[in-house]
């Protein structure tokens, strides 16, 4: 009988936590459109592109700098971006690394110029692969 009753509350909170995730997504994400690198910046390309061994420091660094605001999968919790949306996926990684550096306190998103350069390079090579897993569980 405590089995059983173990094994529904396990059930309901799994229930639970799925939906609360799914409700924090941010998949109404509109990028701001004054939120925009001067054009070198965006054109630059990113040199750890032919090292996909950087990815995983790449995922250590979100987890550590950018998970609490974008959520463990990229989904775009509180205000934040979805990352996996064809919106973010379809800046360059220029764009995206200068974002990182830069941020937008307008819109709550801090600056990580902080960080050395070429972690901000693998995070953006991490943020490329949010998108291919989120197709892969789809």
């Amino acid at each position: 009988m405590r089995l059983m009753m173990n094994r529904r509350l396990i059930l309901i909170l799994t229930v639970l936590a799925a939906i609360s995730t799914a409700t924090a997504q941010n998949t109404a994400y509109q990028q701001d459109p004054g939120w925009k690198p001067p054009a070198d910046a965006a054109s630059k390309p990113n040199p750890l592109h032919d090292r996909p061994d950087a990815v995983a420091g790449g995922q250590k660094l979100y987890r550590r700098h950018c998970a609490e605001c974008h959520g463990p999968a990229g989904e775009g919790l509180k205000k934040a971006a979805d990352f996996r949306l064809p919106a973010v996926q379809q800046q360059t990684d220029g764009t995206l690394f200068w974002k990182i550096k830069n941020g937008n306190p307008d819109r709550g998103m801090p600056s990580f110029s902080r960080l050395p350069e070429l972690q901000r390079w693998q995070i953006v090579l991490y943020l490329r692969q949010l998108a291919s897993e989120d197709k892969k569980s789809q």
